[in-house]
């Protein structure tokens, strides 16, 4: 196994910082540990939400059970909802060219790699929803941890030694196995173990020596992203050698097939209903740390005279955060026009395709504890809704009209921009005051949505949103088309 911790993209890691990888790596093994001999065999189960997209899970199992003829995997763990929403993107596409998309998350196996990943992304999740409620907090540790702490490049380094935990449960994975990571710690994983296909799939607009994975394809969303990790400017006081030509590529926004393949129709529908007079969809998204609850609270009740005048319908996927789904539920109560959807999934997922083509009105409440059912919720509800309303977190690429509440770190900061310049979504509103008065505007101006609808119909045609069919041909080495390209 080559030792990537000492020395990255060609630039040296002082000792100090590579003993403090060891230590880490050491510290996981004795509290967790070492399985490095272990013989993990490995079975398939079904996942029952993305069936439709023929996503296959890896498990463990007593006897390893063979690939198809022509299998990708999609490496990922669950760190809140977005790597597993890039992730779906990945499997989707990859069905859409061809591929059986196989769900490997490293996170969810009784294995010392995936324990240290388990503590790791409690950590993570805990200090993302104090950052909500503690504004020094906010302000001194977490934006910049995210901003700044994150993009140095030792950080990388204590990261690559800490992925060489994960490695025995590729053993009984083929090396040449198209692969496609949507976390930095499965594609170091991938690449320690020998995996010869692997392809990073940088999930945020702020190039940071986090995600750094040397010995796999770089794929970035936007063209800022693409020059950030070219020179690796800021990732140290030194300069430093950047990532090479060969090793990244700008790809577009990573967006699932299904999303794409009824766009311009969805556009033409969304223009439809503002010209009719129709109430405004307007989709909230709870993201995995559950984090927003009182921002959610203080839009709806800014929104219910749209919602009772039929101005505007509400549709709020809480995720798998039976909690906020039941504070949600009791604080609209009998004031709005509530429709529940919890842990029915089925007779929502007909409800969200009926939406196509029929009215809207009142609310829609969504909450699955199936995290699968609980992401995909919002791709179901997504082509039927005229404007999204999220933090710019993954959902920052996503081909829908979009008005940005506050960020959560400040590595989200840069999808907000990105967005913005782009031309299909709003200013980020970094106060409940402030994002009540854009929504305002968003429901009286009827010009402004139907705009940002033929400007998302417009990067479509250029490919802007075809990131994951080009990370899925990359990874198979179908070649480097990059967004640019076109």
């Amino acid at each position: 196994m080559t030792d990537r911790t000492r020395v990255i993209f060609g630039n040296e890691i002082d000792a100090r910082t590579v003993r403090q990888a060891e230590k880490s790596k050491a510290r996981f093994m004795k509290k967790y540990g070492d399985d490095s001999a272990a013989d993990y065999r490995l079975r398939f189960a079904p996942i029952d939400a993305l069936a439709p997209l023929g996503v296959r899970r890896i498990v463990f199992g007593e006897e390893n059970e063979a690939f198809s003829a022509r299998p990708l995997i999609v490496g990922n763990i669950r760190m809140g909802f977005g790597h597993y929403r890039i992730s779906i993107a990945m499997a989707s596409c990859a069905r859409a060219l061809g591929y059986d998309p196989y769900w490997l998350d490293l996170a969810s196996f009784d294995a010392t790699g995936s324990k240290m990943i388990r503590e790791q992304n409690d950590l993570y999740s805990l200090a993302s929803r104090i950052s909500q409620r503690s504004r020094l907090f906010n302000r001194f540790v977490w934006e910049p941890l995210n901003s700044e702490g994150f993009k140095k490049l030792t950080y990388n380094a204590k990261d690559q030694k800490n992925s060489e935990l994960l490695t025995p449960i590729f053993r009984h994975i083929p090396k040449d196995i198209p692969y496609i990571a949507t976390h930095v710690w499965p594609s170091q994983a991938a690449v320690h173990a020998g995996m010869t296909h692997v392809v990073n799939a940088i999930p945020d607009n702020w190039p940071m020596g986090l995600h750094l994975s040397e010995g796999a394809i770089h794929t970035v969303q936007t063209p800022f992203a693409w020059l950030g990790y070219k020179t690796l400017q800021g990732f140290a006081k030194k300069p430093l050698r950047g990532i090479p030509a060969d090793e990244l590529v700008d790809v577009g926004c990573y967006v699932d097939h299904e999303l794409l393949c009824r766009l311009e129709e969805d556009n033409r529908l969304r223009r439809q209903r503002i010209a009719a007079g129709e109430p405004v969809r307007i989709l909230m998204n709870v993201g995995g740390a559950g984090a927003g609850g009182k921002l959610f609270a203080a839009l709806i009740d800014h929104l219910l005279p749209y919602v009772q005048s039929g101005q505007a319908a509400l549709l709020i996927n809480t995720g798998d955060h039976r909690a906020v789904f039941d504070q949600l539920a009791a604080h609209i109560g009998a004031r709005g026009d509530l429709h529940r959807f919890c842990n029915e999934y089925e007779a929502f997922a007909a409800y969200a395709e009926q939406l196509r083509t029929q009215s809207a009105h009142g609310i829609c409440l969504v909450c699955n504890d199936d995290i699968f059912s609980a992401v995909y919720a919002t791709n179901l509800l997504m082509p039927a809704c005229d404007l999204l309303i999220t933090k710019p977190s993954e959902l920052s690429f996503y081909p829908i009209p979009k008005l940005y509440m506050k960020h959560i770190g400040g590595h989200e900061v840069y999808g907000a921009i990105h967005g913005r310049e782009f031309g299909d979504a709003t200013d980020e509103y970094p106060t409940a005051a402030g994002l009540c008065a854009a929504v305002d505007r968003l429901l009286t101006d009827k010009q402004i949505i139907p705009h940002l609808c033929e400007r998302i119909d417009a990067l479509k045609a250029c490919g802007y949103y075809d990131g994951a069919y080009r990370c899925v041909r990359l990874a198979a080495g179908e070649g480097k088309e990059s967004f640019s390209d076109r």
